[in-house]
């Protein structure tokens, strides 16, 4: 992929995730909430998973939770920022989503807790991931979806308007529901479910709010980001309007987290199949108990 293709300055990701990392555990409300879902949705799953995969792991926030899985076997903790997968449990590997080591079917269970948004070429790590997977292997990915944050993108681009004359991008795009189950079946997974989880978040003031996407690691790091440095001006000036639009009757505003999760299968012929059109055996009328009528 070219630079003027990519949409995120991986090199900066990286940077400010090694910068974030001794700190990361005081800003992982959102992986913790998603570490808990993991571990039991994988728990009710009536089967083993030998050799699975933690991948984007931060610092290993979902790898210590899944470790008290009985059916997990080994969890290889895989990143791209050195100093977050040295907080993860081992084994490691140190590389990128987009650029997967792993051989194909070699893993029972890939998981990925709020990462993957933050790849350029989502589609093609999500074949990667496919085809790093046995047949009937497990993948489970949760990500940040359209809703997150709107609250302030729109606050930015309302304050750039006015001091800058122009808004430059700040707040990463997001995918939602419809498109995630689009690209699970392009990418060839079957059985393939997405569903959303709403998180709404209260902060003292937008500022408190900044600092936690900050200690995330997660601030701006858009590639058509503008470079110039930001101005108190219109940092106060987002901030005042963020708590005009979403502020409370106490005095704090609030931010909204849209988290989708992705459970979708290696292909394997055990698994159920659609029927084809016109195979059925009985009529849907007669199961319903009504008179059949032709449109």
């Amino acid at each position: 992929m070219s630079d003027v293709d990519r949409i995120f300055d991986a090199r900066l990701l990286i940077a400010r995730r090694n910068r974030a990392a001794p700190d990361a555990a005081r800003h992982d409300f959102l992986l913790a909430r998603v570490a808990e879902d993991f571990a039991e949705r994988l728990a009710i799953v009536r089967r083993d998973f030998a050799q699975a995969a933690d991948l984007g792991c931060h610092h290993g926030a979902i790898g210590r939770h899944l470790s008290g899985v009985d059916n997990i076997g080994i969890l290889i903790s895989f990143d791209a920022s050195e100093r977050m997968l040295a907080l993860a449990p081992e084994p490691h590997i140190l590389g990128a989503l987009d650029a997967l080591p792993f051989a194909p079917q070699s893993l029972d269970l890939a998981v990925s807790g709020l990462a993957l948004h933050l790849v350029d070429d989502l589609p093609g790590a999500l074949v990667q991931i496919r085809r790093a997977l046995k047949p009937d292997g497990l993948f489970l990915a949760a990500l940040l979806g359209g809703s997150t944050l709107h609250e302030l993108r729109q606050a930015w681009l309302v304050a750039e308007e006015e001091i800058a004359g122009g808004a430059s991008p700040r707040v990463a795009p997001f995918a939602d529901v419809r498109d995630l189950g689009g690209l699970l079946q392009r990418a060839g997974f079957a059985l393939p479910v997405v569903d959303s989880d709403t998180v709404t978040v209260t902060y003292a003031d937008p500022l408190a709010l900044m600092r936690d996407i900050k200690g995330m690691g997660a601030s701006n790091m858009l590639s058509e980001r503008r470079r110039t440095p930001v101005t108190r001006r219109l940092l106060l000036r987002a901030a005042e309007i963020y708590a005009e639009r979403s502020g409370r009757g106490d005095g704090r505003v609030t931010a909204t987290f849209e988290i989708l999760t992705l459970t979708a299968w290696a292909p394997h012929e055990s698994q159920q199949k659609p029927l084809k059109p016109g195979s059925a055996q009985s009529r849907l009328a007669d199961a319903l108990g009504v008179p059949e009528r032709k449109v």
